[in-house]
């Protein structure tokens, strides 16, 4: 369709389309057909027209419902919707990384002395441990350079 059509279409259903409209449809026989189809779906959407003193159609009881159920049944027939995440999977998601959470917490509470012991230890403990003569790992030093380091005072 071209533009002048385009432009001037909404102006020609309701009546009021300028001369170089009617001229162009004349002429173009794309244009002619396309204004005729769409003359054609203006009487359709008329005839779904209201009457002012009719009273609105209103659904059977349930009908919300049961569209909702035909969607849901639809998307679960398609390939895609079984792997597509609804409102559940993500509660279920939640509860099973809060649970996870709450697990692991509780495992390094209760096993915490295991990697607390250099740290819990007391300065004397620790400068006890100590014996110079005998070949020791590198972290007793550490601990022991620590220990004398908080302790020190002046």
């Amino acid at each position: 369709m071209h533009d002048i059509a385009i432009d001037e279409l909404e102006r020609h259903l309701s009546g009021n389309a300028s001369g170089a409209f009617y001229a162009h449809l004349a002429v173009c026989e794309e244009c002619r057909t396309e204004v005729a189809e769409m003359n054609q779906l203006s009487v359709l959407f008329q005839e779904f027209r209201a009457d002012v003193n009719e009273p609105a159609p209103e659904p059977r009881l349930g009908f919300v419902s049961r569209t909702e159920l035909e969607i849901v049944e639809h998307h679960k027939k398609e390939a895609w919707g079984i792997l597509a995440p609804s409102v559940v999977f993500f509660r279920r998601m939640a509860f099973a990384s809060l649970m996870l959470l709450a697990g692991l917490g509780s495992y390094l509470i209760t096993h915490e002395t295991e990697y607390a012991e250099p740290f819990g230890a007391d300065a004397a403990a620790i400068m006890a441990q100590h014996d110079p003569s005998v070949d020791h790992a590198e972290s007793s030093d550490r601990d022991r350079l620590m220990v004398t380091l908080s302790n020190y005072h002046e």
